[in-house]
């Protein structure tokens, strides 16, 4: 990720692009890595919790893990649901950004 923020410098400078342009884009790369990092960090922690959880319970009510078990499947969707989101975000911004036209007049 670093790479390709300061690596893009380099391109947008080869092109001829605008400062204000070049510092937009690194900005929004760095966001975005950011953004993942954070969200990657949140699904672990909530997985690793709900899983951690769910075999506790199932450790003490055996005839339980059926239920405990579909349970904890469907929360750990929902959990991993929030970093797919994120990178579904971060992906905009990196490659369709809207706000673009307001930053970098001329784009």
């Amino acid at each position: 990720m670093v790479l390709i923020a300061f690596g893009s410098q380099v391109a947008f400078a080869a092109e001829g692009a605008k400062p204000e342009s070049s510092t937009f884009f690194v900005v929004s790369v760095l966001t975005g890595g950011f953004a993942m990092a954070i969200a990657s960090g949140a699904a672990a922690i909530g997985q690793s919790r709900a899983i951690a959880s769910a075999m506790e319970a199932i450790g003490r009510q055996p005839a339980a893990a059926p239920q405990i078990q579909v349970a904890m499947i469907i929360g750990l969707a929902l959990i991993e649901s929030l970093a797919i989101y994120v990178l579904l975000v971060a992906l905009i911004i990196f490659f369709a950004n809207p706000f673009i036209k307001y930053i970098v007049p001329g784009a």
